[in-house]
């Protein structure tokens, strides 16, 4: 029996369709990474499992407890960090932490050595007020009040937006620490980096999951070739390169453009087109796909 169980749970507000039937299985003590753009519904997702708002159809559990009848036992063993920061500015950082620990009737000093090596970070600045941390501070700070009740399950939205890149890799490693422990977290992020170090990834867009695989199968399953290309003026040579041939697709990567070709195609077959449009200074690379590109070519798929 999975430790977590979502069926075919659908969420509309108004006339726009938030999810759309979703359905996955997360195991126990398993980092599961939902990786999508904003307005996917990741966010609608987490709220349905933390007990915020009900779904419209379907259902799941956490731990065999179902979500809407026992909401109650459900908000005792998850702890739920939001996209945006949502304790007490006005607080200081003890004391944010203290007043979560005291909801869940627990005290700091109990649950000490679950927060420790996140929590001593930011412990020289406790009474600085939370309003006043930086971006990095005000996410580990986070993560401590999520786990200050020894939740058995851990949900984060978007945990590592808007912090420093060595804030990214810092909290990872937290993460990893934490499933040793025997914590079971689903992760939101729209960084394709860090869906490589998910045990397993689930691709969502516009409320459909359209794949579920480790990262490794999920690269590996992506059948075409892919090159990066570069030029000095990227949008001229993605608009090129759009007429190359049918069954080619080009995909902007911030100064490059990466092409998806059948396995066949050869650079050189790139290069003298490019060169037959006055592309002259053309780059080609033939690189291994990466989980952005299986996610573009998804999205450019049928669902």
């Amino acid at each position: 029996m999975p430790f977590i169980e979502v069926n075919n749970i659908s969420k509309s507000y108004d006339s726009n369709k938030a999810l759309f039937e979703t359905t996955f299985n997360i195991e126990k003590n398993e980092i599961f990474g939902l990786i999508g753009p904003d307005g996917s519904g990741k966010s609608t997702l987490f709220r349905i499992l933390t007990t915020l708002i009900l779904p419209d159809t379907g259902f799941a559990k956490i731990s065999n407890f179902d979500i809407v009848k026992n909401y109650k036992e459900i908000r005792k063993i998850v702890g739920y960090m939001p996209g945006k920061f949502s304790l007490y500015q006005d607080l200081t950082v003890e004391e944010n932490l203290d007043f979560f620990a005291t909801i869940f009737e627990t005290n700091i000093k109990e649950n000490y050595n679950l927060i420790k090596d996140i929590y001593i970070q930011i412990e020289p600045f406790k009474n600085r007020l939370a309003g006043n941390l930086s971006g990095g501070m005000k996410q580990k700070l986070a993560l401590s009040c999520a786990l200050i009740h020894k939740p058995q399950v851990l949900i984060l939205d978007e945990p590592t937006t808007g912090v420093d890149a060595l804030s990214r890799t810092e909290f990872w490693g937290l993460l990893k620490n934490l499933q040793k422990i025997g914590i079971t977290i689903i992760v939101s992020t729209p960084y394709m980096d860090e869906a490589n170090l998910c045990n397993r990834i689930a691709l969502i867009q516009q409320g459909k999951i359209m794949k579920i695989d480790t990262p490794e199968k999920t690269i590996n399953s992506f059948e075409n070739k892919i090159y990066s290309v570069y030029y000095n003026n990227v949008y001229i040579l993605y608009k090129t390169l759009q007429n190359f041939r049918k069954d080619c697709e080009p995909y902007l990567f911030g100064q490059v453009v990466h092409l998806s070709c059948p396995v066949f195609t050869e650079a050189i077959e790139i290069e003298n087109y490019l060169k037959s449009e006055n592309l002259t200074t053309s780059i080609i690379t033939e690189m291994k796909p990466t989980i952005e590109d299986c996610f573009l070519k998804l999205m450019k798929s049928p669902l």
